[in-house]
């Protein structure tokens, strides 16, 4: 797979059916690795390893409904009261993040009421801050770190 721009973290790799999969720690399960999987896998590591949020607060790939619509989040960081801290939307290194994402993450959170939102490829990372009240979001250097949320 593709190298991307986060540090280098171990994974557990399984092959099956000419198949590859990818341990996910959070789902606990083996799942495909997929170029967006991969980019996926990284994020969890990096909320993990470099932010420090436990496991017990980030959910990956759930169901939520938009507009009456069905849509899947790739990953979420919950505030221990439930509400919902952090939203990422994972896109595979091959797709260029253009505004039609930010739109998608957008339209994501109209639900979700997010505080922080995060949109990555792996080689390009961009973390915006929520400001409901004038209904725009501030683009950050960085997410913040765990600290009892």
């Amino acid at each position: 797979m593709q190298k991307l721009n986060f540090q280098l973290y171990n994974f557990r790799f399984k092959n099956s059916e000419n198949k590859v999969s990818i341990f996910d720690e959070i789902r606990k399960k083996f799942i495909i690795l997929t170029p967006e999987e991969w980019v996926r896998q990284h994020v969890v590591q990096f909320l993990l390893e470099e932010k420090k949020y436990p496991k017990s607060l980030i959910n990956v790939e759930k169901v939520l409904k938009v507009n009456g619509l069905r849509k899947r989040y790739d990953v979420v960081v919950f505030n221990s009261d439930g509400s919902i801290f952090i939203l990422i939307e994972c896109k595979a290194p091959e797709v260029k993040i253009a505004q039609a994402t930010f739109d998608q993450i957008a339209r994501y959170n109209m639900t979700m009421n997010a505080q922080f939102l995060m949109v990555t490829n792996g080689l390009n990372h961009y973390f915006c801050q929520m400001d409901f009240e004038n209904e725009k979001y501030q683009f950050l250097p960085e997410l913040p770190m765990y600290k009892n949320i």
